[in-house]
């Protein structure tokens, strides 16, 4: 029995379909996927914009400490609501990260899950993020919409929505890095 060229790369094709399935490599590819077909966010018109108005919101910090998301008010704001056990919450927060290691500091950055804290840490030391992690109090009141995880804001000082995105981004990148630099600014 002969097997042609077309015959054998058939079966490679199928056997790296099914590496996706049953191998690390597959978990690994599908975040390389997700970042590759993640793009730039788009920034809301400036007359279309909400604006966050009640800063009163309760939240945990990484070491289970409770605080109030009014120490805020007046700065540059990001939230990120994620899970650890989404793959496309994954892949952005590579380039959350990215962004964190250049504005940390000038930047309230809240990353927020509603996990609780062991699995988190675990995540965290396994892929090496150091952004702050935060952690959502169920039933508290919030002025975001908790429900769509990943989504992500960025507000500016005046608690205007100036970015919004469901699902996964590139926040690493120069279009969103300029729009922070301008919100910084002013």
């Amino acid at each position: 029995m002969k097997i042609n060229k077309k015959t054998i790369l058939n079966i490679v094709l199928i056997l790296f379909v099914l590496s996706f399935f049953v191998t690390p490599l597959g978990h690994y590819g599908k975040i390389f996927l997700n970042r590759l077909f993640s793009f730039s966010p788009d920034v809301i018109e400036e007359s279309q914009r909400e604006k966050i108005t009640d800063y009163d919101w309760k939240l945990k910090d990484a070491d289970w400490n409770f605080f109030n998301f009014e120490k805020s008010k007046g700065n540059v704001v990001f939230i990120n609501l994620w899970a650890s056990w989404r793959l496309p919450c994954e892949a952005e927060l590579v380039s959350i990260q990215e962004m964190y290691d250049k504005y940390q500091g000038k930047v309230d950055f809240y990353i927020i899950t509603n996990e609780n804290r062991p699995p988190v840490e675990e995540f965290m030391e396994k892929h090496g993020f150091t952004f702050p992690v935060t952690y959502l109090i169920i039933g508290e009141k919030m002025p975001i919409n908790p429900d769509e995880v990943p989504s992500s804001y960025l507000i500016d000082k005046s608690g205007n929505i100036v970015i919004y995105k469901q699902k996964i981004a590139d926040w690493s990148n120069s279009k969103v890095y300029n729009v922070l630099d301008g919100l910084i600014a002013q």
